[in-house]
């Protein structure tokens, strides 16, 4: 069970992804966790990457196609995979079928979770993020019960430069650009399943199970 998660950010995908790793026991493969994981631990890739995300701007594919392939050679993916985060583009979506081509493997699936832009602006407005351990609330759909702080370790929450209004704006702005004709290019693959983002995640979560499922 090979899967990519595609939508906008904000669309869910994230935490669809967990949900379908915890179910069918195969790893969530999130870009965004190996850049943040690069940047907490002060290394080069993640001094450059952080860069480009505190900007709402897409980290280059040089900076994150060999990671991501490493990660996918690594004895936990022996069975499957979640991709959440990547690929975001048509070059990286052609070098991942490269990549997995040579190893003899393919995509099964590439799962859209569909979102129109002014859901997704009201949701990453209200999202908050522990500036210790890095657990991520909303102020709306899953507030903290320690109001300003978080249950896990007690440290303060804050918004996220990249959740900020104006930068969501830009990040969606970049993603219709740059990682949309991903849908298109998927569906001439014909492994292209879209759901409707909208609605309750366990309804979505559902939705995503009767695909893997039917």
């Amino acid at each position: 069970m090979k899967i990519v998660m595609l939508g906008a950010p904000g669309a869910g995908k994230g935490t669809q992804a967990k949900m379908i790793a915890a179910k069918y026991q195969v790893p969530h493969v999130s870009s965004g966790d190996i850049f943040r994981a690069n940047i907490k631990n002060g290394t080069e890739l993640g001094k450059k990457a952080k860069e480009y995300m505190d900007q709402g701007l897409l980290v280059p594919d040089e900076l994150t196609v060999d990671l991501v392939i490493d990660r996918l050679s690594w004895e936990d993916c022996k069975n499957g995979y979640i991709l959440d985060g990547f690929p975001r583009t048509i070059p990286q979506a052609k070098t991942l079928d490269e990549a997995l081509e040579k190893i003899g493997e393919h995509l099964d699936y590439a799962i859209d979770v569909d979102v129109p832009d002014e859901n997704i602006v009201t949701r990453m407005s209200g999202r908050r993020a522990c500036v210790g351990c890095g657990a991520t609330y909303h102020i709306v759909y899953n507030p903290s019960k320690k109001g300003e702080n978080c249950e896990v370790c007690g440290d303060q929450l804050i918004l996220r430069d990249d959740d900020k209004p104006e930068t969501v704006q830009k990040r969606l702005s970049v993603y219709h650009e740059q990682t949309q004709p991903l849908i298109d290019y998927y569906a001439g693959q014909g492994i292209l399943k879209s759901v409707d983002g909208t609605q309750d995640m366990n309804d979505v979560f559902a939705a995503i199970a009767a695909i893997l499922e039917a």
